[in-house]
């Protein structure tokens, strides 16, 4: 049990304490919740944070039941199990998918104000999240960033189901998981606090952690 996504990110910093100051690292963390948790591991590791965007494609009936989900590259994944469940149509799967590509771009312009995203070529990728369930974001995030060539993917998520987690590993480079309870029921019941993340929020961590790094690279010259 973690007492808020803050927590999870600072006991991250102990497991990936290797690439603390590595200047090829860069912490990506999916919004808005990954923030949240990014934004702690930046600070312990002293590494660049930025955001990175995959929205969930929900089903008609229950929008947190997860499709699949579109990363902010345009790569999209779907989730085999979901799709055995709902017959959608090729065209009602594009309509799933053109919505949140909408939010998608809404939420490049506002979180990165103008910036693109970092080159990811060849550097070392940590990919955080607050937890998954079905994995969809997190897997359609992968399928993005390895579309973009970097030298090495890391996982880092606080908490998920075994067989999720067990397919997640053999997406990445290396994978950091700080629980794999069993049953697991939802993300948020393994927080005392899964305060909803805002936008605003997003921005200010982005900033904050902007910051701290020129802070640091002013003190070191």
């Amino acid at each position: 049990m973690f007492e808020n996504r803050e927590e999870a990110g600072r006991r991250f910093v102990e497991r990936l304490i290797r690439y603390r100051s590595d200047p090829t690292a860069i912490i990506l963390a999916l919004s808005r919740g990954g923030v949240a948790v990014g934004y702690q591991l930046s600070r312990g590791l002293q590494l660049p944070l930025d955001v990175f965007i995959a929205r969930k494609l929900g089903a008609p009936d229950n929008p947190e039941y997860a499709l699949g989900a579109v990363g902010e590259t345009g790569t999209i994944y779907l989730n085999p199990d979901a799709l055995a469940v709902y017959n959608l149509s090729g065209d009602d799967m594009e309509g799933l998918a053109q919505a949140q590509q909408r939010e998608v771009a809404r939420r490049q312009d506002l979180y990165r104000q103008g910036r693109r995203l970092p080159t990811l070529t060849d550097r070392i990728v940590i990919l955080v999240d607050d937890g998954i369930a079905t994995g969809s974001t997190f897997f359609a995030a992968i399928q993005s960033i390895r579309y973009l060539k970097p030298g090495r993917l890391i996982g880092a998520i606080p908490v998920g189901p075994v067989e999720t987690i067990r397919e997640a590993r053999t997406q990445v480079d290396e994978l950091v998981v700080l629980a794999t309870p069993d049953p697991f029921w939802a993300v948020g019941n393994h927080y005392v606090d899964f305060a909803q993340i805002k936008d605003a929020d997003v921005v200010e961590y982005l900033k904050l952690a902007e910051e701290a790094m020129r802070e640091r690279s002013q003190s070191s010259v």
